[in-house]
């Protein structure tokens, strides 16, 4: 997806101009930036490009509706009549100090997918997960008619192996794991994951109904966040109550320190949906197929011999982790 696509695409669902700030916020939460720039939206690019500044007139397909205190708010020019653009001057001298001044904020943000090493080093070492996982990159997913794989794409899945390192399970005799794997009392378990910076109640719902969509193949689910909007918190929380009651999609608050991360709200445990499962295994040759593969050959190989999972994310150790959470800006709250 271009950064025109991407503007049209905020734009068309906002209903009102919008500033590059709103588009670039609106777009992390539309989940739009796993489709844009390998997965990283830059603001100040953003902008650039919203200005259509190379562009003939009769091509252009945005134009500015207003201005405020040095922002530029943006409208697509099929629907100009609903916002008439106002007068403004030196509008690209404008434009290029607010880009400006937009990609220094940048230099410090973070994205979701900057987020992902840290959950999977949580998933791995938590006792209530102890996970193996892989980022799936929705970018190299195969695509077909708009809107039908939207929501389709987890941004993290996670196999449980009974008989791993962190497993509780670890002491115990072979023959009792062989038994209790036997008799299906403890079993090999997938998961999904998706995960957001910021919730709020602008963006509950899509947030949470995103999880839900995308979750549907596997054993359990759960929208992962980084932060709670603070005058919202109280709101925001409640209603992850009532939906997870309904839903039985599960919440982890994720920390910079990781040992700090939590569960909010446990999901509830279903069935492996198989005809989902091999719809995103064909549409996901590159990320989900492998994903798939590499467990078929563990399970294969039985409980004493532990493979190399090539295609799995890497567990970064504690001070790698420091670096990776400095070198991001991925800031405590």
């Amino acid at each position: 997806m271009t950064y025109i696509e991407l503007g049209k695409k905020v734009l068309e669902q906002a209903g009102k101009p919008l500033s590059v700030k709103e588009i670039f916020e609106k777009a992390c939460e539309m989940g739009l930036d796993k489709e844009c720039n390998d997965g990283k939206i830059l603001s100040h690019s953003l902008g650039s490009q919203l200005g259509e500044h190379n562009i003939k007139e009769e091509d252009k397909q945005f134009y500015v509706a207003r201005k405020e205190r040095g922002a530029f708010f943006y409208w697509l020019k099929s629907r100009e009549r609903e916002f008439p653009p106002q007068e403004t001057s030196n509008a690209e001298d404008d434009e290029q100090s607010e880009c400006s001044g937009t990609a220094k904020k940048q230099e410090t943000s973070f994205n979701e997918r900057d987020l992902h090493p840290l959950l999977v080093k949580f998933l791995y070492e938590n006792p209530d997960f102890n996970l193996q996982c892989k980022t799936i990159y929705h970018e190299k997913c195969l695509k077909d008619k708009k809107g039908k794989c939207e929501w389709n794409y987890p941004d993290i899945v996670g196999v449980y192996f009974p008989y791993n390192k962190y497993s509780p399970f670890d002491k115990y005799d072979g023959e009792i794991l062989k038994f209790l794997h036997h008799t299906g009392q403890k079993k090999h378990k997938l998961f999904s994951f998706e995960l957001k910076v910021n919730l709020k109640l602008t963006n509950l719902k899509e947030s949470y109904f995103q999880a839900v969509s995308n979750s549907t193949w596997a054993n359990e689910g759960y929208l992962v966040v980084k932060s709670i909007d603070k005058k919202d918190e109280k709101d925001v929380l409640d209603e992850l109550r009532r939906l997870n009651q309904s839903f039985g999609i599960g919440v982890i608050k994720l920390e910079s320190e990781i040992s700090n991360s939590k569960i909010l709200l446990p999901a509830r445990e279903r069935e492996i949906n198989i005809p989902t499962l091999n719809m995103l295994v064909e549409q996901s040759p590159v990320d989900f197929k492998p994903f798939m593969e590499e467990i078929n050959k563990q399970i294969g190989k039985g409980l004493d011999t532990p493979i190399e999972m090539k295609s799995f994310d890497k567990v970064l150790d504690d001070e790698e982790m420091q670096k990776h959470i400095k070198d991001k800006g991925i800031q405590a709250e």
